[in-house]
């Protein structure tokens, strides 16, 4: 993205707006942790036995086997192209039967014990669990690029902090404004404008540029850093307008487990035409100017029971 033309200006509030010319976002990737075994007294050694030698993942069936009783998994059979890699015979189609059962007696906690799930699943209901276990990490939510950190929340925010150079605003009210100097020569991309902290959560607020269809669209929409059942106690709304005239979206925050192509795709945020974003910008319209408003609220329930709501105003001028 080039930063030629692009000006954001952040400012919070009983603070003076400092300009803040835009840069390219910079970022480390973070490999993925290594899951490490859960030592079980007792189940150790089978564990062992259940661990693919190539993969080393657990084996689930069709679990494979050379005429000399070593073991590895159905997908890793065609990787190692038929052959045994430990004796390297030909491995055939030989079933191991017997270990099969031996995991079907097995009970096993999630692998994201460590992370605080206390759940334990028979051997085959186990990996479907993890697939969708709330204690599982999230991955990065950083929208510029492909980033392959994991983590928890708190992780992620100094992840974004230190290597995604993101905004981070302690608070729900905060001004910031966006300049686009050329608005007609508009290409896929990507802003994560800022990650605030709201409520005792955090939020991330994008905006950005890409083609729909034949022509260019502006969109703005919130993700809630949490799951989605969290994400559903909070609603947001933005409005854009000038000249007289305003859009307003309104909706639940999206959980960063649904990441920010499957929001964006699913145009589930406001969208602001380009025309309609130069009319709403003034002037000559050889310059984008937008102004976005928007609050964010929480419902809960008072002491005689009655649903009240807390609103925080978010105020984002992309000026």
């Amino acid at each position: 993205m080039e930063s030629d033309g692009i000006e954001s200006v952040t400012s919070l509030d009983m603070m003076d707006e400092d300009e803040i010319h835009g840069r390219p976002h910079h970022f480390v990737s973070v490999p993925k942790p290594h899951n490490n075994s859960i030592n079980i007294p007792g189940t150790t050694s089978v564990h062992e036995l259940l661990e693919c030698p190539v993969c080393t993942n657990s084996m689930y069936p069709p679990i494979h086997q050379c005429h000399n009783g070593h073991t590895l998994c159905s997908t890793c059979k065609t990787r190692v192209h038929n052959r045994c890699p430990t004796c390297r015979q030909e491995l055939g189609d030989i079933r191991c039967l017997a270990l099969e059962k031996v995991a079907e007696s097995l009970e096993l906690p999630c692998k994201y014990c460590s992370l605080g799930c206390p759940e334990i699943f028979p051997y085959y209901s186990k990996l479907k669990h993890e697939a969708v276990c709330n204690f599982r990490p999230y991955n990065c939510p950083y929208a510029g690029s492909d980033c392959s950190a994991v983590g928890d929340i708190p992780f992620l925010v100094t992840h974004l902090r230190d290597d995604h150079k993101v905004d981070m605003h302690s608070g729900c009210t905060f001004n910031h404004r966006y300049v686009k100097s050329n608005p007609r020569e508009v290409e896929n991309a990507t802003w994560m404008l800022t990650v605030f902290h709201c409520f005792g959560q955090y939020f991330c607020l994008h905006f950005e540029a890409f083609q729909l269809g034949m022509g260019p669209v502006y969109m703005a929409f919130l993700r809630f850093m949490g799951d989605e059942t969290e994400a559903r106690n909070y609603t947001y709304s933005l409005e854009v307008g000038g000249n007289g005239r305003k859009l307003i979206w309104e909706g639940n925050p999206r959980s960063i487990r649904d990441s920010h192509k499957k929001v964006r795709d699913s145009h589930d945020g406001l969208i602001i035409q380009r025309n309609m974003a130069l009319f709403f910008s003034g002037g000559d319209r050889k310059e984008l100017k937008l102004r976005v408003t928007g609050r964010i609220w929480k419902e809960q329930q008072n002491p005689e029971g009655a649903k009240v709501c807390e609103v925080s105003r978010i105020i984002c001028g992309l000026n």
